[in-house]
This record gives C-alpha cells, sequence and structure tokens, in this order.
C-alpha cells in the first residue's frame, strides 16, 4: 500500500510536468557509488526537527529549484516524527516525504534522503539515549534499529530509479573511530540491500563530514563532505554554537591576524610595538583589550611618535598571570597617521582584541591569534577599515581550503569512491560580501574537483530566500525575499 500510494502521487506530480505547469531541471547521468554526477541544490528542512520544524514539504520549492537549473535536494530527516516505537511507524508523515520524492521526480531533481537524526545519534540536542557507536547491547539496540529504518526505506521505495533517489545514512558522525562508523553503517547498508540491492548509498565523512574514510569502501558506498571552513566565517555569531559571539569579524581571504602577546624589557628579544599606519582623523576612540598579565606591565599608546595615554599593571607571585580584563583607551587629539601600542617595561601582557572607532568613519577591529615569542609588525589600515599586513601570511584563502578541505576528498574520489557536498553555507550573521567572496572561491574549488553540492538551506539563515541578511537589498519574489546575488552566484556554477 505505501509503495501505491507513492507511485500514484509520483504520477499525479507527472501529470502536472506534462502539463506543464512545473519546470524539469536538466538530466544528469546515473549516479554509482563509485561516480557521482555533480549535483547542485539545495536542503529542505521541513522534517530537520521533530520540535522545532515538522510540516509537509513546499511544492513551490521544487517548481522554483527546477525552473532556476538546479537539480538535487537532500532531505535532513529527524527519525522521531514518524517512530511511534522501534518497528512502528505512523504513514502520515511517510506520505509527506513521498510527496517531496514524488514533487522532485516530477522534475527532474535527485533526492538524497537523510536521517540528521537517528536512532543512537544526532548532532543535534538533546542527545539520543541509546549510543549507535558503543560496543555493549546498548549499541546493539541501536544499530538494530539503525538498520530497520533504513530497510524500511528500502520497501518502501524500491523500484524508484537511482538517478532520483539515493540514501545518505547519518548527518556528520564526530570523531568515533573508523571501525565503529564501518560497522555501524555495515549494518544499515546489509538492510537496505536485503530490501533493495541497487540503491545508491552515501556516507557522510567523519569529524562531521570534514574527514573521508576509506574504511568505508569496502561496502560499496559513496561518500558526503562538508563545506563549513573556516567555521568562525560560515558560524559567525550562530545562536546555536557556543563561543561564536565573539569570533573575530569574518573577511575573505582571511587574513593573518597580529600575535596576542605584547613583550617588555624583560623580553628584548621579542620587545616590539604594534603599529597601524592609516589616516585617522581627530577624535578616532583606540582601546586596546586585555586578557592576561605577567608581574608588571607600563603600556603606552603612541600618535606619531607622541604618547597619548600610558597604563600600568602589577601583579603578585601568588597572582602570577592571572586572566583580567581591563583596556588601555585613548582618543586622537589631532589628525594621526600611525598608531603604535608598546609595552615599555615589564614581562608580557596578552590582548585579545584592539579596536578603532573614527567619528563618521568605518571602524577597525584587529583580533590577535596566540603565538609566544613573535615579534608585532606593522599593519595598514583601509579607507574600508580593513588592517593588512603586506609580510604577513593569509591565514586562509581559495588554495587553502582546497589543501585542506578539498584535496582528501579528491585522492578518496581517485580511488573509486563518488564524493558530493552534502552541505555548505554561511550563517546570515556573517557579512553579505564576505559571504559572496567566500562562496565563490569554494564554488571554484568543488568545480576544479568536480563534486556536486547542496547549500544549507533554501529558505533560512544560509539560503537564498528569506534568510533575514541586515546587509542585502533583496528582490520581491513570489511572497519571499530573494538574495538575487547569491542566487546568480550558484547559478553561475
Amino acid at each position: 500500500m505505501n509503495r501505491r500510494h507513492f507511485l500514484r502521487t509520483a504520477a499525479l506530480s507527472g501529470a502536472a510536468l506534462a502539463a506543464g505547469r512545473a519546470h524539469a531541471a536538466p538530466p544528469f547521468p546515473d549516479a554509482t557509488w563509485q561516480s557521482l554526477p555533480c549535483w547542485r541544490g539545495f536542503n529542505l528542512l521541513e522534517k530537520f526537527q521533530r520540535d522545532w520544524n515538522n510540516k509537509p514539504f513546499v511544492e513551490a520549492d521544487f517548481d522554483w529549484i527546477a525552473e532556476w537549473g538546479f537539480n538535487f535536494v537532500r532531505l535532513p530527516c529527524d527519525y522521531r516524527i514518524w517512530t511511534e516505537a522501534p518497528g512502528n511507524y505512523r504513514e502520515a508523515p511517510l506520505k509527506q516525504l513521498d510527496e517531496a520524492i514524488a514533487f522532485a521526480r516530477a522534475r527532474g531533481i535527485h533526492t538524497l534522503l537523510n536521517l540528521h537524526r537517528a536512532p543512537g545519534y544526532t548532532v543535534a540536542q538533546p542527545a539520543e539515549k541509546l549510543d549507535l557507536w558503543s560496543d555493549g547491547t546498548e549499541g546493539e539496540e541501536a544499530r538494530a534499529q539503525f538498520a530497520a529504518q533504513w530497510q524500511m526505506f528500502a520497501a518502501r521505495y524500491r523500484g524508484i530509479p537511482t538517478r532520483e533517489l539515493s540514501f545518505n545514512l547519518v548527518n556528520e558522525p564526530a570523531r568515533v573511530p573508523a571501525e565503529k562508523y564501518v560497522r555501524a553503517a555495515a549494518a544499515a547498508v546489509a538492510a537496505i540491500r536485503r530490501a533493495d540491492p541497487g540503491r545508491l548509498v552515501v556516507a557522510d565523512g567523519l569529524d562531521w563530514g570534514s574527514q573521508p574514510v576509506p574504511e568505508l569502501k569496502a561496502l560499496q558506498i559513496a561518500q558526503a563532505t562538508r563545506g563549513y571552513a573556516p567555521g568562525h566565517l560560515t558560524h559567525y555569531k550562530a545562536s546555536w554554537v557556543s563561543g561564536s559571539e565573539n569570533y573575530p569579524l569574518p573577511t575573505w581571504p582571511q587574513l593573518a591576524r597580529p600575535c596576542s602577546y605584547l613583550f617588555g624589557d624583560g623580553k628584548k628579544e621579542w620587545q616590539t610595538p604594534l603599529v597601524l599606519k592609516g589616516r585617522f582623523p581627530a577624535g578616532t576612540k583606540v582601546a586596546l583589550h586585555l586578557t592576561k598579565v605577567s608581574y608588571a606591565a607600563q603600556l603606552v599608546i603612541k600618535a606619531d611618535g607622541r604618547p597619548l595615554a600610558r597604563r600600568e599593571l602589577t601583579t603578585t607571585t601568588a597572582q602570577r598571570q592571572p586572566e583580567i580584563k581591563e583596556s588601555l583607551e585613548a582618543t586622537l587629539t589631532s589628525d594621526t597617521q600611525e598608531i603604535a601600542v608598546a609595552m615599555d617595561k615589564g614581562d608580557w601582557v596578552t590582548w585579545k582584541q584592539l579596536d578603532l572607532a573614527p567619528p563618521g568613519g568605518p571602524a577597525t577591529r584587529l583580533e590577535a591569534a596566540g603565538e609566544w615569542g613573535q615579534k608585532q609588525a606593522t599593519w595598514t589600515v583601509g579607507a574600508d577599515g580593513v588592517a593588512r599586513n603586506a609580510t604577513a601570511k593569509v591565514e586562509c584563502d581559495r588554495d587553502i581550503l582546497w589543501t585542506k578541505n578539498v584535496e582528501p576528498f579528491v585522492k578518496l574520489r581517485d580511488s573509486g569512491v563518488g564524493v558530493m557536498v552534502g552541505e555548505w553555507g554561511c550563517h546570515n550573521r556573517t557579512p553579505h560580501a564576505v559571504v559572496l567572496a567566500w562562496a565563490r572561491d569554494c564554488l571554484a574549488n568543488w568545480k576544479r574537483a568536480n563534486f556536486g553540492w547542496a547549500l544549507w538551506n533554501f529558505r533560512g539563515s544560509f539560503g537564498i530566500l528569506d534568510s533575514d541578511r541586515k546587509d542585502v537589498k533583496y528582490e520581491a519574489f513570489r511572497g519571499h525575499k530573494l538574495d538575487r546575488q547569491l542566487l546568480e552566484l550558484l547559478r553561475e556554477f
């Protein structure tokens, strides 16, 4: 009955397509575990979390995805939505999944069905009661339930061509041993193949999708990576990421950062000032935010070589290197071309950021990095407020992303395993110009690697519709707010 319902729904959607009421995406060849097509599309979140977002999929989304030339959707799902008890499934939400797959099939869109929360594992909160990776009876029960979920889907959708549907086992396994991941995946794959031997299966990489797993090759399944690097750019001020409110303001390429240590005459070999050059008008406020002090420190801010503000910090042996929340602050009394922050005397202090706030101009924030035993450098502040160091290495750019994040999966692909990017994108608090520059480099790398991809998400803070960015001039589109610049960039690739 389930399969008849699904095929009937697909036929209805196919009739709509034939009647010209839907757009068809460009066709792609059949996918195999050894070679995935360059799918391009989006994650749709209607079944993403039981208690947050549990509603029917929207047919218009599929229309627009196909109309704009995309050919792929990934459906990350929470198994609790349709699971009454192990082996006991609610039919109503499953019919909504049937409908989504039918919407996609009618428009030439491939569907990748994913368990974002599976029995025994999730990256979300709360954690699962069972543990998919454990060795005891708890792990055996989790793996049995996990396999049963996929066997149910394999039987339900048996006969749907591989070019139209594939299965993505579990979202973003964390830092678990590869052999435990393979054990859980093998149970699910065996269950799938008992019901539908030809179904294409995709497994996310380890370390939340960032690392390939060569050990999975024996199961004859493809793999999916992620596009969330660097994380402090993609998840800047994301409410669900601890500490993200303190991430440095993202730039792209990600510029090198100054040393977080200022050394005094107790470390003469490293005693150098932090220097900023530019056009700083009178009234510019300067603030260096400190985090630790060793013994004693005499700090000074100079404007064109003239002392502007001083600050002394002391501690005792019993309180050596305490955490502090102190600032060295000054206001420029005249137009200035060079600001220097130095430690005249003492051992060392650490600082986390330096802020420049000119009247009426763009603010500048320098975020510090660790690096004990390094001299400070000279930074040039441009009219855009960005501080650059011509001699410092770039911290991250397109080439570094290729080497660290893409090339390991290229090697996996070259070994005969199909690869795609199951999720990628940038939260709406990152400046839009930075998002576009970073996204272009990601897309260029994946084009070079011949990897398909799926943006997280279609509608929402990472997406092209209703992303609620504060620095975008949206285009009105059929009752939604469209980020036309991001859409056209995606279509370009």
